[in-house]
């Protein structure tokens, strides 16, 4: 693990060098792009560390894309690639997690290969879990980005996640008592469990509400401990990030090319993989000693402060 955490920061900071070396050469040549390598630093960050944290990475993004951008000095194209970009910049953090957990991957490769029936299971069940949001989401894409990317919506989410939460972590302690790591392993799932979890996953459509949350909760509810519920949250999102910033790429790919520049998304997308890489290998041990408390809090005066700042009563 200590290897590849290495690994993954060796090749990113190469690339990252590379990216501020010729990034005044690219502003000067489109001084309107409307990402330049400052947003894609900033954006980077956040979604780096939010993308598997209980906070919802989507709704942090769209936050600080409304504190960063004015949107009456972009048409509506424009407005569409800033809103896609912030889906395919989940490719850092996708990249980062698959190297963190390449070791967990290979087993359930070899499992499809009849090498390992334990990986055969484990990538079947998630490959279960990731059948609603497959089935669901194409439909509901659109619907989503033109009525809840905003930050009313993210804030509402944010105060109804906590709540779900709150009720999640006391459930789990009632059941576990002082025992933190007490629970299922993932190779005790059933395929009726991974559709819970998944089911669970399609709520997190909704900007503000967190695909991470909602697994590790769907894995409370399913009787996984608390760090097998985090693990197969990561492991669900690497093949349900991956389908969402594919279909980004494909359907609104143009229109991404049209306004942003190459060098400022890819260096996003690299100091995502960065910010990412830390953010879970400190959210696995964090959750194992204090649960999902912490978050509870967070999301809570969060969403509270928005709501005071963008309401007026």
């Amino acid at each position: 693990m200590m290897l590849q955490s290495k690994i993954i920061l060796y090749i990113i900071s190469l690339s990252l060098g590379s990216a501020f070396l010729t990034a005044e050469e690219e502003d000067i040549e489109n001084p309107n792009s409307i990402i330049g390598y400052g947003d894609a630093l900033v954006l980077g960050l956040v979604e780096g560390i939010t993308e598997f944290l209980p906070i919802s990475s989507t709704g942090h993004l769209i936050l600080v894309k409304e504190r960063m951008m004015d949107p009456s000095s972009m048409d509506a194209s424009q407005e569409e690639a800033v809103d896609a970009y912030l889906i395919v910049i989940q490719a850092g953090a996708i990249l980062a997690v698959a190297l963190l957990y390449a070791r967990r991957i290979s087993t359930i490769l070899l499992g499809f290969l009849g090498l390992d029936p334990k990986g055969k299971k484990l990538g079947i069940n998630i490959l279960a879990a990731f059948a609603p949001a497959a089935a669901l989401g194409p439909f509901l894409d659109s619907w989503i980005e033109s009525y809840l990317f905003g930050s009313i919506p993210v804030a509402i989410s944010l105060i109804l996640g906590a709540g779900l939460m709150h009720w999640a972590e006391k459930r789990k302690r009632k059941l576990d008592g002082a025992d933190l790591g007490g629970g299922k392993n993932l190779n005790e799932l059933n395929i009726r469990n991974c559709l819970v979890v998944g089911l669970l996953q399609c709520v997190a459509m909704c900007p503000g509400t967190s695909r991470s949350m909602m697994t590790i909760v769907g894995g409370y509810l399913v009787g996984l401990s608390r760090g097998q519920a985090a693990e197969f949250s990561f492991l669900l999102g690497l093949v349900t990030l991956t389908a969402a910033a594919a279909y980004k790429g494909l359907t609104k790919g143009e229109t991404l090319l049209a306004n942003l520049e190459y060098g400022p998304m890819f260096f996003g997308c690299l100091v995502a993989g960065v910010a990412a890489a830390f953010s879970v290998r400190w959210l696995v041990g964090y959750l194992a000693r204090k649960g999902l408390g912490l978050f509870v809090w967070y999301r809570l005066v969060l969403g509270l402060l928005i709501l005071s700042i963008c309401v007026e009563f």
